[in-house]
């Protein structure tokens, strides 16, 4: 797939545990997981605002796109 899941990058930056992430932004750890493993098929806007609140950083440091 193009779209590259870089929030584990954006995590380890931040020193953030998937369990904190989880807590703050309201998100089952399964989910988050499927996320953070590039396995998930979309990604609700409101859902990237909150982990782009929780971070502080930009929706383009968690997605990537490339050919």
């Amino acid at each position: 797939m193009p779209i590259i899941v870089n929030l584990d990058v954006m995590m380890a930056k931040r020193k953030m545990s998937l369990n904190e992430l989880s807590e703050k932004v309201d998100l089952t750890l399964s989910n988050l997981s499927i996320l953070k493993t590039g396995k998930a098929k979309a990604i609700r806007f409101s859902t990237l605002e909150a982990i782009c609140k929780v971070l502080d950083c930009q929706p383009g440091d968690i997605l990537e796109f490339t050919k």
